[in-house]
């Protein structure tokens, strides 16, 4: 066998036998709210490192009890805030990700200030009209269940009674 074979199938094994993380086995994040449940597919591929910490914030119970502080009609919900008021975070602030996943209904994109590498836990999803926002936020899942649910959310910024997501847990 040649080395250059050798190496090849070491490389191979290796790859092989890896677990998977949860971002990579291409995770649902679920979020149980105040009007029914939303599962979200995080999309690693396009953005891992949002997607990775996500899943950490969920994991940690980070999101459970947050308000959606910021639903527009026609536009979009944002959720993330502990504080409830659209200035709060996690603390960690993330480079950003920008590709051309077009944003559409359901894709779920982080918020951030004017500064493109200031996301942080804040996110929000699409109903319809975000088509603009097409690589200027990093994109990291897409509503596969629970749309109607988004649409029920309380609008208003703040809504005069904010719904809330009750627990954000990975499957």
């Amino acid at each position: 066998m040649t080395i250059l074979r050798q190496i090849v199938l070491g490389a191979l094994l290796i790859i092989m036998t890896q677990t998977p993380s949860q971002a990579e086995a291409g995770s649902v994040l679920v979020l149980e709210t105040s009007q029914g449940q939303i599962e979200i597919d995080m999309l690693p591929e396009v953005a891992p490192n949002h997607v990775a910490r996500i899943s950490e914030l969920a994991a940690s119970g980070f999101y459970d009890g947050i308000i959606f502080h910021r639903v527009i009609s026609g536009f979009m919900a944002q959720t993330g805030d502990p504080t409830g008021t659209g200035m709060g975070g996690s603390g960690q602030k993330l480079q950003a990700e920008f590709t051309d996943y077009q944003y559409r209904e359901g894709t779920v994109g982080m918020a951030r200030s004017m500064d493109p590498n200031s996301g942080d836990s804040q996110f929000f999803i699409c109903f319809d009209g975000c088509g603009h926002l097409t690589g200027q936020y990093t994109v990291w899942g897409q509503v596969s269940k629970g749309m109607d649910v988004v649409h029920k959310l309380n609008v208003g910024e703040p809504p005069a009674n904010p719904d809330r997501i009750v627990s954000a847990t990975m499957r």
